[in-house]
C-alpha cells in the first residue's frame, strides 16, 4: 500500500473510524469549546503531559486569564505560578508571548501560517487549532499519528509525506470529530 486512498486505507476507512471512535471520546472540558484561545492553551498544556494532569490546571489558567489579553496584562509570574506542577515552564512563557502577540493583533488568526508566527507555536499546534477551534480539515500529525500513517503506507514516511497522508484523509467537513477520534 502506498495511499491512505488505496483500498485498506485510512481515507477508505474512514466512516468507520468515525463510527467507532466517536462514542468512545474521554469527556474532557477542551473538547466543549470552540474557543481558539482556550483551544490553544489546552494543547500547549498537554505537550509532554497527561490529560488528567492538565484538567484541572486548564480550568485554573481560563478562569484567570479567560482570554489573550487578560494573559498578556498578567506578569509573566502570575503566569508561571498557575503553570506549575505541569513541568517545561518554557511552555508558560511562550504561551504569555503568544497572547501578548494576540492582544496586539486583536484577532485570533484563521490560518497555518498566521498561527505559525505566534511564538512557541508550531506545525502539531497551529493545525490543532485550526481543527479544533475553527473546524478545518486539516490533520493533526504527532509520532503516534504518522506510525499509524506509516504502518498503513506499509513503509517509513518522511514527515512532509505523513502530514499529506493525514491530511488527504480527513473526511471533508469532518476535521474536529477525525482527528479526536484518531488521537
Amino acid at each position: 500500500m502506498t495511499s491512505g486512498d488505496e483500498p485498506g486505507g485510512l481515507t477508505a476507512r474512514g466512516g468507520e473510524v468515525l463510527t467507532w471512535g466517536l462514542p468512545r471520546l474521554r469527556d474532557l472540558p477542551w473538547r466543549h469549546t470552540r474557543d481558539p484561545w482556550a483551544i490553544l492553551v489546552s494543547e500547549v498544556m498537554l505537550q509532554q503531559t497527561q490529560a488528567p494532569r492538565v484538567v484541572p490546571k486548564w480550568l485554573a489558567f481560563l478562569s484567570a486569564f479567560p482570554t489573550p489579553s487578560t494573559c498578556a496584562a498578567a506578569p509573566l509570574g502570575d503566569v508561571l505560578r498557575l503553570w506549575q506542577g505541569l513541568g517545561y515552564p518554557r511552555r508558560a512563557r511562550h504561551l504569555h508571548a503568544a497572547a501578548a502577540e494576540l492582544a496586539r493583533l486583536d484577532e485570533f488568526p484563521r490560518s497555518l501560517d498566521g498561527l505559525l508566527a505566534l511564538p512557541g507555536v508550531g506545525q502539531y499546534t497551529a493545525r490543532a487549532v485550526l481543527a479544533f477551534a475553527f473546524g478545518a480539515d486539516v490533520a493533526v500529525v504527532d509520532t503516534n499519528i504518522a506510525r499509524v500513517h506509516a504502518r498503513v503506507a506499509g513503509r517509513t514516511l518522511k514527515a512532509r509525506e505523513a502530514q499529506a497522508l493525514a491530511d488527504s484523509a480527513v473526511p471533508e467537513g469532518m476535521g474536529w470529530e477525525w482527528n479526536q477520534c484518531l488521537m
